[in-house]
């Protein structure tokens, strides 16, 4: 082939083209994962450490924030499933954001990863959210949109996803 048309995520036909913009094309998403990682394992910690979150009933709980949310929520049926155990609904938000924010941050499962943090981006959205007015001052929409480019492209650099390919790839 004459053209040099990028192929796949690791480099072009030929090896030729390794510039600076190869490079930060490469690299790009970087930043993102690094972001949404952070974020999201702050976040799962942040909800785990506190006793009040935890909690069923009283101010800042999450059975408070669900029973809060039901009327205005775009699925109710959503929000009528936490209530039924919010203690469990909300460690299981927790525990699943620490596992994608971890996932991203080091690349393993990469593609997964975010689209566990699509879920439960979209979860809150629909539920916790969705009554924001205007849309653009509720952040759980953005995060969602955030997730998509992980879940199409993985983590193809400084991750655990691409050490372990390479390491396939010399063992054939």
């Amino acid at each position: 082939m004459a053209h040099g048309y990028r192929t796949d995520t690791f480099g072009t036909i030929g090896g030729e083209g390794q510039g600076w913009k190869d490079t930060a094309t490469r690299y790009a998403l970087v930043p993102l994962r690094i972001f949404l990682g952070v974020t999201f394992i702050y976040a799962g910690l942040d909800k785990l450490t506190d006793s009040a979150f935890m909690s069923a009933t009283g101010p800042g709980s999450v059975g408070e924030l669900m029973r809060s949310v039901r009327d205005s929520s775009a699925v109710p049926a959503l929000v009528d499933l936490s209530l039924k155990s919010p203690e469990g609904f909300g460690y299981a938000i927790g525990i699943g954001e620490v596992a994608v924010g971890l996932g991203t941050l080091v690349g393993l499962l990469a593609r997964l990863a975010a689209f566990g943090g699509a879920l439960i981006s979209l979860s809150l959205w629909l539920t916790v959210s969705w009554q924001t007015e205007p849309y653009y001052y509720g952040n759980d929409l953005a995060y969602l949109m955030a997730w998509l480019p992980l879940v199409l492209a993985g983590a193809s650099v400084l991750s655990l996803d691409a050490a372990l390919a390479d390491r396939r790839r010399r063992m054939r």
